[in-house]
């Protein structure tokens, strides 16, 4: 399986196929390349629809010529881990935010988050790690705090700094929950509206059936995995200690 960076004419592959309909397993197939990789070069240069072998391959280009002028202002390089290996797993995981809906730079966000060991960075540290400016760092800030994926609080020095953990996680589940479950009552809502005999009515009631059912599973899956999540393994005192 080849290696190292795409050529101009794997990106003239890439457009072709695209352009054909095939997924992008098949492409990589064709190309004997990971689909996470071909997944990333659409994704990171238009997208499906935009995706234009000529442009990606200057970008790419630029970025390259980039990394070797600017010294890097993003974190220390942290021992036992390799550099090249974490950015490109960073990649990833900012690839499949984006296919799940979220905006760019929001995913970046969230990603340098959830890669951080504190798992809290300031405005000031994602500005530096990501190489972005403060105005896109506070917009993606506010997007995900709606959404309930980060929370914010404020360190010893009154900094505000924003957080990931496993309970904002937990928050955001109860969240989209939530919101499932408001599908439901405004579909049900319709059957009235229209009619129950209806066949808009009949449609209304099985998209308010099925939200009802997937709202109160997550919500029930969440509490379970919180409750095994949260509580410690008993040790081996412990365990003689219930016996007594």
């Amino acid at each position: 399986m080849p290696g190292g960076r795409l050529t101009q004419q794997e990106r003239q592959q890439i457009s072709l196929g695209l352009a054909d309909g095939l997924a992008y397993a098949e492409i990589a197939r064709r190309l004997e390349r990971p689909t996470s990789t071909i997944t990333r070069e659409v994704m990171r240069n238009g997208g499906p629809t935009s995706y234009r072998s000529d442009l990606a391959h200057r970008a790419t280009e630029r970025r390259a010529h980039r990394r070797k002028q600017i010294v890097p202002r993003g974190p220390a390089h942290t021992p036992g881990r390799d550099d090249e290996a974490v950015r490109e797993y960073e990649e990833t995981f900012t690839t499949l935010l984006m296919q799940q809906g979220m905006p760019k730079m929001t995913a970046r966000v969230l990603t340098c988050l959830f890669t951080s060991d504190a798992g809290s960075l300031t405005a000031s540290d994602l500005v530096q790690r990501l190489e972005v400016s403060p105005a896109s760092v506070s917009k993606s800030i506010a997007f995900l705090e709606d959404q309930g994926l980060i929370r914010r609080e404020r360190d010893a020095g009154r900094r505000e700094r924003y957080l990931v953990d496993d309970d904002v996680w937990y928050q955001s589940t109860i969240a989209s929950a939530r919101g499932t479950a408001q599908i439901a009552e405004v579909a049900r809502q319709g059957v009235g509206v229209l009619g129950r005999e209806s066949p808009a009515a009949a449609r209304l009631e099985n998209i308010a059936r099925f939200s009802d059912f997937i709202s109160e599973s997550m919500l029930r899956a969440a509490d379970q995995v919180r409750d095994i999540l949260h509580t410690k393994p008993e040790t081996g005192e412990d365990a003689a200690g219930s016996a007594d």
